[in-house]
């Protein structure tokens, strides 16, 4: 079987990564569209199992948490659960170190409780020390948090307070697609003794734009929305991948996972390529990789 050239591949990751849409890589490349979404596919998976496997023992004082919203398919009133496939809302669920800047932990899928203790399950195991963790005040948290921590976290809830802006319903149309005003916080603790000082989820929902400028699928208001589950898993991993260990922080002037000790060097895209050749050579065993940061079968 032919093998596109090394620099088409990482081309076709390269855009990908910037932001830009199945068609329009397909373009810059010149390939077809399936041909970029297999690799897309593949190099998603060797993403997942690299960060699955790498990404442990992490030392941290401050984690903070949060979820995204996109959609796959069509949005959920639109959806058509007898259709036998995912249709609807699909949140990324991600944890955040706040002073490397390391996203040690994601997973898409609902927002309901199962996918919250998967979520702070797959965090716990991730961490070597007791942190400080914080998180909006999404009711699935509290039962999350206790059954993967215990007693041995310092939790916080930071509950954001919204109310309408100044002018108010004059100006709705014009607010059709930007959120309510945030007029207060409350911080509540829920466990341990965390600093208040600290109790912030500033940093994740930073990452949320960079998520969302990063990769097209989570562009509001475009047909370039996720049209298989499967494949918006793969560009999240994908995503991270990039976000973790070839992205240079600008604050940092190092990648968060350098700056977390996760590695020594600096990586390219080269690198994940790389990852995608070491991946067909593994012998095919059912399971052999696990998708972390995908929705369970």
């Amino acid at each position: 079987m032919r093998q596109l050239p090394l620099q088409t591949r990482v081309t076709i990751l390269k855009c990908l990564l910037d932001g830009m849409s199945i068609r329009a890589t397909a373009r810059v490349a010149d390939v077809s569209k399936n041909t970029v979404s297999k690799l897309l596919v593949e190099a998603g998976a060797a993403c997942s199992a690299f960060h699955d496997e790498h990404v442990r023992a992490v030392k941290a004082q401050r984690i903070q948490c949060d979820e995204i919203w996109s959609f796959v398919g069509c949005k959920q009133k639109n959806a058509k659960p007898e259709t036998g496939e995912w249709r609807g809302d699909v949140w990324t669920w991600t944890a955040i170190d706040a002073d490397s800047k390391l996203a040690i932990s994601y997973l898409v899928g609902g927002r309901d409780g199962e996918y919250a203790i998967a979520f702070m399950d797959d965090l716990r195991g991730r961490l070597e020390n007791r942190v400080q963790l914080t998180t909006d005040g999404h009711k699935a948290y509290l039962e999350a948090v206790e059954g993967a921590f215990g007693g041995d976290v310092d939790y916080a809830q930071l509950i954001k307070l919204y109310g309408e802006p100044i002018g108010g319903a004059k100006n709705k149309s014009e607010r059709k697609y930007s959120p309510a005003e945030c007029t207060g916080i409350k911080k509540n603790i829920v466990e341990g003794d965390p600093d208040k000082k600290y109790v912030s989820t500033s940093y994740v929902e930073r990452q949320n734009l960079t998520m969302r400028m990063a990769m097209r699928r989570f562009t509001r208001l475009t047909n370039a929305f996720s049209k298989k589950i499967e494949n918006h898993a793969h560009a999240v991993a994908l995503h991270f991948m990039n976000y973790n260990f070839i992205r240079i922080h600008k604050s940092l002037k190092v990648t968060p996972a350098m700056a977390a000790g996760v590695t020594d060097r600096l990586w390219e895209v080269e690198d994940i390529v790389k990852l995608v050749d070491e991946m067909h050579h593994q012998p095919k065993k059912r399971g052999s990789y696990k998708k972390q940061g995908q929705i369970s079968e």
